[in-house]
């Protein structure tokens, strides 16, 4: 199964830039999209980011503004995290998430390498657990193992994010 052993070495070598190696000049918009596909594993053009998503993610303060129309290394780490969260979670969620990873002290270039970090080992973990499943009278096991994987994660995400909502003050709960 060629398509799987490339997936494989796709997830086993593909990823973000580390912070220093982000764009440290501003970028516009199609540059935007056009470094953004770089950044993250895409398995069709459905999973593309796009200029509109991106302006609703300003627009619901997932991002911060761009500078003029330029878009610097800050707003490639969000939208880096984004990416990534934007196929397991709501935007309410990824707010509530990102706020929190940037909140007090933490910077954004903090919270881009801890992101990376936890994106680097849960591929890997993927990439692992393949192995059982590349023959073709496994594909249909491979699904579903994969597919539980992710309903498990799911579950512990989304008791984490319930979790953190709680926590929070009543005045920004209701937002």
């Amino acid at each position: 199964m060629d398509e799987l052993h490339a997936l494989q070495e796709v997830l086993r070598g593909q990823r973000p830039v580390e912070w220093d190696q982000l764009p440290d000049i501003p970028l516009y918009m199609d540059q935007v999209l056009s470094y953004m596909d770089r950044q993250s594993i895409r398995v069709d053009e459905s999973d593309a980011l796009t200029s509109a998503m991106v302006n609703n993610y300003t627009k619901s303060g997932l991002v911060p503004r761009a500078e003029g129309k330029k878009y610097g290394r800050e707003h490639l780490a969000y939208l880096t995290a984004i990416c990534a969260l934007k196929q397991v979670m709501s935007a309410r969620d990824m707010a509530l998430i990102i706020g929190k990873e940037t909140e007090g002290s933490h910077s954004v270039e903090e919270m881009y390498q801890r992101f990376r970090t936890s994106l680097d080992q849960a591929l890997e973990h993927a990439a692992g657990e393949m192995d059982p499943y590349l023959d073709e009278e496994k594909l249909a096991d491979g699904a579903v193992h994969f597919a539980l994987l992710s309903y498990a994660a799911g579950v512990a995400s989304r008791r984490y994010v319930n979790v953190l909502r709680s926590l929070e003050p009543e005045s920004k709960r209701k937002k």
